[in-house]
């Protein structure tokens, strides 16, 4: 039976607890407890573990020895399409797990939501219906630009849908749309709040090497066309790996120009510019112990808590920076460094990289969330994910504020002002 719609609801107690204790031996009672990792999770994340059961655990419970799938199947989009109902307008309990301030929807849980249902959605096309082969072991590899179209309000029913666009050899990429209802339950291409691609690569289970994939047959002319824009972004996700990083004239002189603010504040602090601040003095940090309630079903720490989590310490960047609540506009492009396993020590260190004033009613504040796994006993810490955010600053927030003022943020170092050129250079 395929699930390709599902309602989702609140969820305060364990799946155990609300399912019948029958005889039934198809019931999710009777699922073996690795079944439901991350518990903590969003009613979003334990609806699609449990309506995916039975893929699920031919991933964590495959034969001995089980060999590789001998033969590739061609899928078309509409086989993996899978919708999410948040049933907002009448779930009291479920309206108030995702309520921000302001009867929004908390972008950080939606984040969280978005990565579960990609992962479902691609599990659903690699599948090969035969629980006697070794299943593929799905990365999250990287997540393009994710725009906030509108305001997503808690008080109206949401829809988050996608399938799978586009297929390499052994890449996927997973288009994702939330939709806001309206009060009648309808929703209209103008009614799309957010829109996001994830890409995914697939691992053989057994050797970590890199695995073929079903392949993808476009049907419709949407899917065509969605196909040939995943395409044309692959092959410019490659080129750009490919060019050289070397230091020309143009980029030396753009360094000098934004370091010469940033010399001032540290040598003539006295003759510096109100106005402006150094980066390292907008910095803030936390910490973490990766817990087995955060991983995911192959055991490592779920991609879509960490975006959770760079979320959250992004938000209070911009925050204690500007002064007024901010306002997300957009996650910028997101890679996955290297995986995150259960016990390690992890580190968020963010900054404002820097401000934008094109637009005097929308300044913008971009956010650098870098995450660290740290091992003290080993005396090692590596970069596993680096996230962009951008926000503006609430317009109700501003005009209660008639002295409100974004600052100008400079480097004061050189490796600062690169970093600074490349995340401009980027949005460009």
């Amino acid at each position: 039976m395929e699930f390709n719609t599902i309602k989702i609801n609140s969820t305060f107690t364990s799946p155990f607890e609300s399912t019948p204790k029958g005889n039934d031996e198809n019931s999710s009672f009777r699922k073996p407890l690795s079944l439901w990792p991350g518990m903590y999770h969003s009613p979003v994340t334990a609806a699609l573990w449990e309506t995916r059961s039975k893929i699920f655990e031919s991933l964590i419970d495959p034969p001995k020895d089980a060999p590789p799938q001998s033969e590739l199947l061609t899928r078309v989009p509409s086989q993996s399409r899978t919708t999410i109902l948040y049933n907002f307008s009448t779930d009291y309990i479920l309206r108030e797990q995702y309520r921000d301030p302001w009867n929004e929807v908390r972008i950080g849980k939606l984040l969280e939501d978005l990565d579960a249902l990609a992962g479902t959605i691609s599990v659903k096309h690699c599948s090969d219906d035969d629980s006697m082969t070794r299943p593929l072991l799905l990365v999250t590899a990287s997540v393009d630009k994710m725009v906030l179209k509108k305001t997503i309000s808690v008080d109206c029913d949401l829809k988050m849908a996608g399938a799978v666009t586009w297929v390499g050899r052994s890449s996927i990429e997973v288009q994702l749309e939330v939709t806001q209802l309206s009060n009648d339950g309808t929703d209209t291409s103008e009614s799309i709040a957010l829109t996001a691609n994830f890409i995914f690569v697939a691992r053989d289970s057994k050797t970590g090497k890199a695995a073929p994939v079903n392949r993808l047959s476009p049907e419709t002319e949407t899917e065509k066309l969605l196909y040939e824009e995943a395409d044309a972004r692959n092959r410019l996700r490659k080129s750009k790996r490919g060019e050289s990083k070397g230091v020309e004239n143009g980029e030396k002189y753009r360094l000098d120009l934004l370091l010469t603010e940033g010399r001032i504040i540290c040598d003539m602090p006295a003759l510096a510019n109100r106005d402006s601040i150094l980066l390292r003095d907008t910095r803030l940090e936390n910490s973490l112990i990766c817990q087995p309630q955060q991983r995911n079903i192959h055991g490592r720490i779920f991609g879509g808590f960490l975006m959770h989590r760079a979320f959250e310490l992004a938000f209070s960047t911009a925050y204690t920076f500007a002064g007024l609540m901010p306002h997300f506009l957009e996650v910028d492009h997101v890679d996955f460094l290297r995986p995150v396993d259960v016990g390690n020590f992890l580190r968020f260190k963010s900054c404002v990289l820097y401000t934008e004033f094109d637009d005097a009613e929308q300044p913008l504040i971009n956010v650098e969330v870098v995450a660290h796994v740290t091992r003290p006993e080993l005396r090692s810490s590596e970069v596993s994910n680096t996230f962009y955010f951008t926000f503006t600053v609430r317009s109700e927030a501003k005009a209660n504020n008639d002295g409100f003022k974004i600052r100008k943020v400079v480097p004061a170092t050189e490796e600062e002002a690169r970093r600074i050129l490349e995340r401009m250079d980027a949005d460009s």
